[in-house]
């Protein structure tokens, strides 16, 4: 069924509300990420406690992507987005009165939980008014700029509000600009529904989240608790089970969540891998870079977002470039040459040590950043390329759940890394630190307890020592951050073997009329 297009002005509010949306929906991710070590203080929370923090707000997100897409495509896109908005802004509320890790994560679940409803809404919306795939490639040039915009202002904004005040006021700002986005668009938007009959899945839903959640959380606790412990094991045989039966159910449900067969499209398929390859590659370095700098250069929070400005700032500047040039080179040969840029500045992080300037690091964190802002608008366009017009919602909320697992297991997975190789390497620094045997001890057994955020109060007897434990703690950490750029480096890497082997660089924008084929 075709629809008649929508007025030129009803275009331009419909996509500037659904870049607003995204960029209230984001300015929490990188924001709340480098105000970490002020809460950790305030919170006494530990490294476990401070991952939960971040994937509080990605786990639903990544869980309940799926349904959204589906209740928007039910129900409508503008009554999802709306509820989308007034759990984020609730969720910013609990936030802003938190005096306890706990009541945090309840805050960013609801956030995330808002966010669920928010992306897939903000992509079928687009979809909705732009079924020319040229237009909507630039909408969707405009869209990862706007997500990138609220990466990069979080920070930035966060760090001024924690130098002159209370921690807490890092939500305000998401929760004004959430609920004045909310009235612009009950004002202007009109609704949008899938032009087939759809019904809630309630038996994948529940799988996908014990799947998802299962997986974050064994990752997460393996670091602290033990990879052999049973509460590690339970939950990675939960999330094992549960991804098979999900996989079972969805075949078999008359109206899936996630249709399989979607992923017989292999530029879908390649969409969505190099999707959550990338971001666990992109969250988990910023993870890693706001604690090197937070404990190791004892930066303020302003200046961590200062430092990390170029990562998310060029998705931002070379957006609407990036858009254009989707339609004169293609999105695949974009796709590949970002990645490829992205994993050199990932792996160039090697080169940083302890004591490595400003300017240094500024240069290669741009490296990365350019990769990135290449990459994402390219992989999103091929992705809502890859189905027919009516998957929009569809094609939305799977790009976007594959987004939010690889960014809720960048901060868990990293966060492992930085402990245990922080905590291995750590005595042999030690050694050749000039310490005593007993301050060394006290030390290693410090760190061990605490965890990494020990660098952020780490104390000894005299200046004199605790500028010598300080120095090895820093080589021991930048040993950490060295694994976590191989990591993220290599991860950068394959999604651009899996973007060449299943997308190609040959792939242009389809033509207006020349979409895919249904799924049959």
């Amino acid at each position: 069924m075709s629809h008649s297009p929508a007025p030129p002005r009803h275009i331009t509010a419909t996509v500037t509300l659904a870049c607003l949306g995204v960029f209230v929906s984001y300015l929490p991710v990188v924001g709340v990420s480098v105000a970490l070590p002020v809460m950790q203080q305030a919170l006494n929370a530990s490294t476990a406690g401070l991952q939960w923090i971040t994937d509080a707000f990605i786990l639903p997100t990544a869980s309940l992507l799926l349904t959204c897409g589906m209740i928007g495509d039910l129900y409508g896109r503008r009554k999802t987005w709306l509820a989308g908005l007034a759990l984020f802004c609730l969720g910013c509320l609990v936030c802003l009165t938190a005096g306890s890790v706990v009541q945090v994560c309840v805050g960013q679940a609801l956030t995330g939980i808002g966010t669920a409803a928010l992306l897939p809404s903000t992509l079928a919306l687009i979809g909705h008014v732009l079924p020319d795939p040229a237009a909507r490639a630039r909408a969707i040039a405009l869209w990862t700029a706007a997500l990138g915009l609220g990466l990069t202002l979080g920070p930035l904004v966060n760090g001024v509000i924690v130098e002159h005040a209370s921690w807490r006021w890092i939500f305000l700002p998401s929760l004004v600009v959430g609920a004045v986005t909310a009235l612009a668009g009950a004002v202007v938007l009109t609704d949008s529904r899938a032009e087939r009959e759809r019904h809630l899945d309630v038996p994948g839903q529940l799988l996908a989240i014990v799947a998802v959640t299962g997986l974050v959380y064994g990752v997460i606790e393996g670091g602290s608790a033990g990879w052999g412990s049973a509460e590690v094991v339970l939950a990675f045989l939960l999330a094992a089970l549960a991804l098979p039966a999900f996989v079972v159910v969805e075949l078999r449900s008359p109206c899936p969540m996630l249709d399989i067969r979607l992923f017989r499209s292999a530029a879908f398929s390649g969409a969505a891998l190099v999707m959550a390859l990338t971001l666990f590659a992109q969250v988990g370095l910023v993870f890693a870079l706001s604690e090197y700098f937070g404990l190791v250069h004892h930066a303020s929070t302003w200046d961590i977002g200062v430092r990390l400005l170029a990562l998310n700032g060029f998705t931002v500047v070379l957006g609407p470039l990036v858009g254009r040039l989707m339609n004169r080179a293609t999105p695949g040969l974009l796709l590949v040459t970002g990645l490829v840029v992205g994993s050199v500045g990932a792996l160039c992080v090697n080169l940083f040590q302890a004591g490595t300037g400003t300017g240094e690091a500024a240069l290669v964190i741009a490296v990365l950043g350019i990769g990135i802002a290449l990459a994402m608008a390219p992989v999103t366009t091929i992705a809502m390329d890859s189905l027919p017009h009516r998957l929009a919602g569809t094609s939305a909320a799977a790009n976007s759940a594959l987004r939010q697992i690889g960014s809720a297991l960048g901060p868990a997975v990293f966060g492992v890394v930085l402990t245990h190789r922080t905590l291995e390497t750590l005595p042999g620094h030690l050694a050749g630190s000039g310490l005593d045997p007993a301050d060394q001890g006290e030390v290693l057994g410090l760190v061990s307890h605490v965890g990494i955020q020990a660098g952020a109060f780490l104390q000894l007897g005299t200046p004199e020592a605790t500028e010598q434990a300080r120095a090895a703690y820093g080589a021991g950490f930048t040993d950490a951050l060295h694994t976590c750029a191989l990591v993220g480096g290599a991860g950068m890497l394959l999604a651009a073997v899996v973007a060449f082997a299943f997308i190609g660089v040959r792939r242009r924008v389809a033509a207006p009329g020349k979409r895919p084929a249904a799924v049959s």
